[in-house]
């Protein structure tokens, strides 16, 4: 896709990945797209006709998937919220009587905690992943500290937790922009690709860096406009991978509440969802082989070799 009407020999003169980066559009959160005004792009893609959305998650329920959610907690008592089985979060050593003994690393550790959010950010993200993969075991991993904020030390302590509990899934629709963080995200980053645990995390909603979401080993979302939420995009011009439904998305919020709320945080539970729904269906797949199945039936690719994008 591109961001401006142009001519054919517009679009190929350089591939995606080597052209500036794109503007930024209005009323979306940056790096995301206007997927309802943007014309199609031809870009080369391999054609598989048996990886279609039937194939990758046609009767899956998420079933026998582990999702982990760090955030700001989750409500367990909403109605949107099918099944959590457990919340943690994390706290500063200091703040226990042992002085730190448990999981987590010299500044925090990760407890058992009650299944509440006071920021609603969390729930929402929960809510999204409930109702793509209801039948998938979802874990609240609470990493900002007062609720809506926190530190690069307590989300590098909650992701290394879910890491080394085995989560499938890991939703990350959170960022720091810290550059001291980088070097230990970029290696629990790896250490998960390793694991086979997949690791979907939001862009930020300003066009600014921040991490862990343009590193290559974790599966990048952004916005797209459509009311669809069925609908996610492949994007051939990194660092974002696919964009999903982000914008007046209905989601959950605590107190039983229902709001509509844009941004890049509630296009990666879709993509988190879908991914509960392919694992459940096809368990002994890397985090590798399901980004390739993600683009293979990714709208604006699986229509170009005769799937049925429609059917999700």
């Amino acid at each position: 896709m591109t961001p401006e009407p142009a001519g054919e020999s517009d679009l190929t003169a350089s591939p995606p990945w080597r052209r500036p980066p794109r503007h930024h559009f209005p009323g979306i959160p940056a790096w995301g797209a206007s997927t309802v005004t943007l014309q199609d792009e031809k870009f080369g893609i391999s054609d598989f006709e048996q990886i279609t959305p039937e194939w990758a998650w046609g009767g899956s329920d998420g079933d026998g998937v582990r999702v982990a959610v760090l955030d700001s907690g989750v409500d367990r008592s909403h109605p949107m919220i099918g099944r959590l089985d457990r919340s943690v979060g994390v706290e500063p050593a200091g703040n226990l009587p042992d002085g730190g003994a448990g999981q987590g690393n010299s500044d925090f550790i990760v407890v058992d905690c009650e299944p509440a959010d006071t920021a609603g950010h969390g729930t929402a993200c929960a809510g999204i992943i409930a109702s793509i993969a209801p039948a998938a075991s979802l874990t609240s991993v609470r990493v900002l500290t007062n609720g809506k904020h926190g530190t690069g030390a307590g989300l590098i302590a909650g992701l290394r937790w879910a890491i080394d509990e085995g989560y499938d899934v890991i939703n990350m629709s959170l960022s720091t922009g810290k550059s001291q963080f980088i070097l230990a995200l970029r290696e629990l980053a790896d250490d998960a690709y390793f694991r086979r645990c997949v690791l979907v995390a939001s862009a930020h909603n300003l066009p600014v860096r921040s991490y862990p979401w343009p590193f290559a080993s974790v599966i990048s979302v952004a916005s797209h406009d459509e009311p669809d939420s069925s609908v996610f995009y492949y994007n051939p011009s990194p660092p974002v991978d696919f964009f999903a439904r982000g914008i007046r998305v209905e989601v959950a919020w605590p107190g039983g509440k229902r709001i509509r709320s844009t941004g890049n945080s509630f296009a990666t539970p879709h993509i988190t969802g879908l991914c509960a729904r392919i694992l459940g269906k096809h368990p002994n797949l890397t985090p590798f082989q399901l980004k390739s199945v993600l683009y293979l039936t990714a709208s604006n690719v699986s229509r170009r070799t005769g799937g049925d994008h429609a059917e999700h």
